[in-house]
């Protein structure tokens, strides 16, 4: 290889490096905004077994548009995600149960990332506010009759899995929708988490080929999106260690205030037309 090839080569690695979708001419100090907000991720979903993309998600899209936010987080939400599945212990009998949903969040996140292609990604921000929002309000949702997902699970699985995986594709959160069904159907604490964290792969498995097939995803960001996907997944050790000696209710606690700040900066950010 001539030596201007491999000076060539060198400069596109560099590039590589460097490209983040939606962010131009990422700074140092952006940099360690982006590793802080995958470190605060990783860390919350360690302690509480999920919570990864809602928790990173509104952060970014505070300062990039949500179709860059989704993409941003696509590498390190897998990574999270494999691993969360894998520590659960028992995976195999949660998932082999629960598999079909991990099929209809499929469909649903396929459509969810077509939409999020296709339309202004702007309005997705009041979308993800809204599911937020509904995330912290489920306790005030009790009247609401759902008595009737134990005795049609099939039907519940299908139509709850359409609907957390459009969200899922289109603004990254599918969590409120699916601890809805899982409280109805009474399903344990662990087997829930590795079932989220599965549906929660395959919605970024199909982001990821629908992304890629409109050119809109490449190997560069995917490089680029590394390091926070490594950042991510220290934390999300750390987390680990932390659920283990720290009652995870004062997590929790932070969580929701944590969130209810980004329901309303994402709300005012788009009234204020950012």
């Amino acid at each position: 290889m001539r030596p201007g090839r491999v000076t060539a080569h060198c400069l596109d690695i560099r590039v590589w490096l460097v490209t983040l979708p939606g962010i131009d001419d990422p700074t140092l100090a952006t940099w360690v905004l982006l590793g802080g907000i995958f470190l605060f991720a990783g860390l919350v979903h360690g302690t509480l077994g999920l919570g990864f993309p809602m928790t990173a998600t509104p952060l970014l899209a505070l300062v990039t548009d949500m179709r860059s936010a989704i993409l941003i987080t696509l590498l390190p939400t897998m990574a999270v995600n494999i691993i969360s599945i894998v520590r659960g212990g028992r995976w195999r009998d949660s998932l082999g149960r629960y598999w079909p949903l991990a099929l209809y969040t499929a469909l649903g996140a396929t459509a969810g990332a077509q939409t999020l292609l296709r339309v202004d990604p702007a309005p997705f921000k009041l979308l993800l506010a809204g599911v937020i929002l509904l995330y912290l309000n489920l306790d005030r949702l009790k009247g609401i009759d759902l008595r009737w997902i134990p005795h049609h699970p099939a039907w519940a699985l299908l139509g709850f899995g359409l609907v957390a995986g459009f969200l899922a594709g289109s603004v990254n959160v599918m969590v409120p929708v699916l601890i809805m069904l899982f409280l109805e159907l009474g399903v344990a604490p662990t087997a829930m988490v590795q079932v989220f964290n599965m549906c929660f792969l395959t919605g970024k498995l199909v982001q990821t080929v629908v992304f890629t097939q409109a050119g809109t995803l490449n190997g560069a960001m995917a490089l680029a999106t590394a390091p926070l996907a490594l950042a991510g997944v220290i934390a999300l050790g750390a987390g680990m260690v932390i659920r283990s000696r720290v009652q995870a209710a004062t997590y929790r606690r932070w969580l929701r205030a944590l969130l209810w700040l980004f329901a309303v900066g994402l709300v005012g950010q788009y009234l204020l037309g950012r």
